[in-house]
């Protein structure tokens, strides 16, 4: 949940990450067909940071079937997160890639609400405000427990942060889903202008404003400058 975009009781807690992702460039803006941002497969954790803003979301490497090596996430009534910093303009690499799995859904909440505010899934990515840090923006991609698929809504603590419902309860808890985004377009349709360059990508479970349990895995995440789903390295 990140700097003025997510929910107090955690806001205390936020501008540490938001800082830290807009005053560190962990490998200045790279010119390339493609960008690793996890390569969970590869068994790599390098880069990523933890932050905690409610209890203590686990994070894990973990032996799949399917997937070879992931990164499994474990929250019971927590909130805690993992970010990279980046310092990625989407005029090169628009497009994110990644793919996730859940255990289940959450039951009874309203997620376009303070109290429902929680997610078996989600991938941020953060924008730079530069020197304006309140200009600085997230859109959330989730596994909606809820909302159908595609469904956007303004975050319940700010309107800094979007949410974007790219599963949903139509999908059966248990399945791979590999994912596509157009990042740059996503953010022109929800802020109406062109983004600035991606500060921070972060993962996170997060069950904190319900108080229930979800499990949920994620797959290797990167940009790259096509739609093309490349085959993970």
């Amino acid at each position: 949940m990140m700097t003025l975009l997510l929910d107090p009781p955690s806001a205390p807690l936020l501008p540490r990450l938001l800082v830290a992702a807009l005053l560190v460039s962990a490998a200045g803006t790279v010119a390339a067909e493609r960008i690793d941002v996890g390569q969970f497969s590869q068994g790599i954790l390098d880069h990523w940071e933890a932050e905690e803003f409610s209890g203590i979301t686990e994070y894990h490497l973990e032996a799949d079937a399917e997937h070879g090596t992931v990164l499994g996430a474990q929250s019971q009534g927590a909130a805690s997160g993992l970010f990279r910093e980046l310092d990625l303009d989407l005029n090169v690499t628009p497009w994110l890639h990644w793919s996730w799995k859940v255990n289940n859904l959450l039951q009874g909440a309203d997620e376009r609400t303070k109290a429902g505010d929680d997610y078996p899934a989600r991938i941020y990515v953060v924008f730079s405000g530069g020197m304006f840090f309140w200009k600085t923006r997230a859109l959330n991609y989730v596994w909606s427990s809820h909302q159908a698929v595609d469904t956007e809504w303004p975050n319940a603590y700010t309107g800094n942060a979007r949410m974007i419902a790219v599963q949903s309860a139509a999908t059966s808890p248990g399945q791979w889903r590999n994912e596509v985004r157009d990042v740059r377009a996503d953010y022109r349709r929800q802020f109406g202008e062109e983004p600035g360059k991606v500060a921070a990508v972060a993962i996170m479970t997060d069950t904190d404003n319900t108080g229930q349990t979800a499990k949920a895995w994620y797959g290797d995440i990167w940009f790259s400058e096509s739609a093309t789903k490349t085959v993970s390295k």
